[in-house]
């Protein structure tokens, strides 16, 4: 007799694998709590203000240079036609921009060589170094209106400089009269500031170890050679901030050429050394042409922008960094 089998069950899926929950986030203690209220609170005049008095106005600035609008009337919309209008049929923009950028490109350079050399000069074991640097120092610290009108008195006609000028024969010009001499009168007069940037050079300078300049001694390096193999390396990160500062400090020029070179009694000097902060504030305030000034601000702010990334990016190449392997 024929015996039949039971089928086999069929096997058992297996259970289904968990996914492992993420950790819960431990909760903050009350006095984790309590510390990030009062980080949260005093941080909220900065945080109000960069909202209220900063972003807000660039965000209404960026509005107002698509439109015409004259401060006391509704703005009108057109568009990117002030923008237009100041790159293609605005001869005034481009000699403005020039001026800028002829200023800068002098001033922002001799500013570094001359912040270098005295930092070296005053690193060095002589007589009287404290009362030196804090004579270098001072101009730093009086006021951009007093130095100009300073400056005013220096660089008149029978003023001092050309006094000086004529003990050697030479005639001086009219500085702030005479077109081709004005921009080279407010180079002169940036060169007054140029404690600021010696006195963070020299700070870097005593921060470089003694050692390097033994070794060197001991293999022969002159002082010259210790100056551009040791000293001017580690300056780099200084050097690089003071670029980038007196960048932005000359492309914003307004005071020197605003107290010094006057429209009204000197239309050629000015029309010789305008440069765009004054251009701007010419349109804003002179003419009402508040929509037209925001749009030559943010072209300004534009230009800026481009040379400080191209500063930023040539970083590679010249500055030195102890923390970095080359």
């Amino acid at each position: 007799m024929a015996t039949t089998t039971a089928p086999t069950p069929p096997p058992e899926a297996p259970a289904a694998t968990k996914s492992p929950t993420a950790p819960k986030k431990p909760k903050l203690s009350k006095r984790r709590r309590r510390e990030a209220l009062s980080f949260y609170l005093f941080v909220s005049p900065w945080v109000i203000g960069f909202l209220v008095f900063l972003l807000g106005p660039m965000i209404a600035s960026i509005y107002y240079s698509l439109t015409d609008w004259d401060s006391f009337t509704p703005p009108q919309w057109v568009g990117f036609q002030n923008y237009v209008t100041l790159l293609t049929d605005d001869p005034v923009f481009w000699k403005a921009l020039w001026n800028t950028l002829f200023y800068a490109a002098v001033s922002v350079p001799l500013g570094l060589v001359l912040g270098l050399w005295l930092a070296n000069l005053l690193n060095k074991q002589v007589r009287a170094r404290k009362l030196l640097r804090t004579l270098i120092y001072l101009p730093t610290l009086i006021p951009l209106v007093a130095t100009a009108m300073i400056f005013r008195m220096v660089l008149a006609p029978s003023g001092p400089l050309n006094d000086f000028l004529g003990l050697f024969g030479v005639s001086g010009p009219n500085w702030l009269y005479d077109g081709p001499w004005v921009k080279p009168a407010l180079i002169l007069m940036s060169t007054w500031g140029a404690g600021a940037a010696t006195v963070l050079l020299l700070a870097a300078m005593k921060g470089i170890p003694r050692e390097l300049y033994e070794a060197a001694e001991v293999d022969g390096a002159s002082a010259m050679r210790q100056f551009w193999s040791i000293t001017l390396p580690h300056l780099t990160p200084i050097i690089f901030f003071n670029l980038i500062m007196g960048l932005i400090g000359a492309f914003q020029v307004f005071s020197q050429v605003y107290i010094l070179v006057s429209k009204g009694k000197n239309p050629a000097g000015y029309d010789a050394a305008q440069t765009m902060v004054p251009f701007l504030f010419d349109q804003a305030f002179s003419y009402y042409h508040m929509g037209y000034a925001s749009a030559i601000s943010w072209l300004l702010f534009l230009v800026i922008l481009v040379f400080t990334v191209i500063a930023f990016r040539t970083t590679r190449r010249w500055v030195f960094y102890e923390t970095e392997v080359k």
